[in-house]
């Protein structure tokens, strides 16, 4: 029966980006395979049920073939089923939704339109005429 290193088979699928993030994710613990804990090196088989946390949400997928070798877009479906709960798709809207409604004002990075604000605030008028004399060492020397 074929099988293949997680972190392989989660880049091989799509899932992960690069083989590198896929092992991070395993040694963090968001990695479990029929809900026990999954270090890199950990096989899949046909079968088996991998559920991966990015938080808010926990995706599950079936793997359908246990690949170590990447695939197009179009051959994800033949690898992997993704069987992950319509709840945690809920979950993950309501996130969305939710992240830019409760931001108060004044938290975080000031807008564009705030810095600007700031900058005029901070900068008055009359220095941007000042202009700025140094040789006054010079003048005390000719008296």
């Amino acid at each position: 029966m074929p099988e293949a290193r997680i972190d392989k088979w989660m880049w091989a699928a799509r899932i992960f980006k690069t083989r590198t993030i896929a092992a991070e994710a395993c040694k963090k613990g968001r990695i479990s395979i029929n809900g026990a804990q999954a270090k890199p090196a950990r096989t899949v088989k046909p079968g088996d049920v991998v559920q991966v946390r990015k938080p808010p949400v926990t995706y599950s997928f079936k793997v359908l073939q246990a690949i170590e070798k990447r695939v197009g877009a179009k051959l994800v479906p033949d690898v992997m089923e993704n069987v992950t709960t319509p709840d945690q798709y809920e979950l993950l809207e309501m996130s969305k939704i939710s992240g830019f409604v409760d931001r108060a004002r004044g938290t975080g990075r000031p807008t564009k339109k705030e810095r600007r604000d700031l900058d005029e605030f901070f900068t008055p008028e009359y220095m941007d005429d000042f202009d700025f004399d140094f040789d006054d060492e010079d003048d005390n020397e000719e008296e």
